[in-house]
């Protein structure tokens, strides 16, 4: 764990985790769901497909038009074969999905110690509610924040204003964890929140890296060493 910034020595109550990329691989889930795709299609461009993906068009991240953008390029589209495409998509990335290591015994810890803990997300909450089953977090967590509650989307501070209502929580109260600089630490601290970037699990290829946390995390354990660190009486 490397400290970057000072923070003032205010109590934590609660943590606000980023989902994809911080409590799991997403990005590695989706290159195993653009591989099968290809094969599929007879292709051997799945990383194309993952660009198709990263573009900045608008279109979310999760867009299911991608995949027929991609299907339209290079000439293999037709109805019933990118219906069958998004199924293999979806099955395939989902069943990709593993916490990072110690994600499970850290944040059952937290809980212990009777923090309040809650995931703050750009995806819908149906899609958040389905990846968090699979890795077995979502009993864990008290709350879970989508794009679907806030209408809108990170780093607007409506989403992180409206996890902080659900929790019932002042700003200082709070340590957000994520692994964006610019769409997760920014805002949060911003409002005054703790931050700590999950520099492990950082797959923002396109992302500059202007925004400081205040603590750079090794692996997920370090945020138990914030929490009682920030705590000690």
């Amino acid at each position: 764990m490397q400290e970057t910034c000072s923070t003032p020595n205010h109590r934590i109550t609660a943590v606000l985790f980023d989902m994809d990329n911080t409590l799991f691989d997403f990005v590695e889930a989706k290159i195993a769901a653009c591989d099968a795709v290809n094969r599929r299609l007879g292709l051997d461009q799945g990383r194309d497909l993952l660009m198709y993906f990263l573009r900045q068009d608008g279109r979310s991240f999760e867009d299911w038009g991608h995949i027929r953008d991609f299907m339209v390029d290079n000439r293999v589209f037709s109805e019933d074969l990118f219906a069958e495409c998004c199924s293999i998509y979806e099955e395939t990335k989902i069943r990709n999905l593993v916490p990072y290591p110690y994600i499970g015994e850290t944040l059952r810890t937290l809980k212990e110690q009777g923090l309040l803990l809650s995931v703050v997300t750009d995806a819908y909450f149906e899609n958040a509610v389905i990846r968090l089953e699979k890795t077995g977090l979502y009993p864990i967590f008290d709350e879970v924040i989508t794009a679907d509650m806030t209408g809108a989307h990170k780093p607007d501070p409506k989403v992180f204003l409206l996890a902080l209502e659900k929790m019932g929580r002042h700003p200082s109260e709070v340590l957000m964890v994520g692994d964006s600089l610019r769409r997760d630490i920014g805002p949060a601290k911003k409002l005054g929140m703790m931050t700590a970037y999950a520099g492990y699990g950082d797959r923002n290829f396109l992302e500059d890296r202007e925004e400081k946390a205040d603590v750079t995390l090794a692996d997920i354990r370090d945020v138990l060493r914030v929490v009682n660190g920030k705590n000690r009486v």
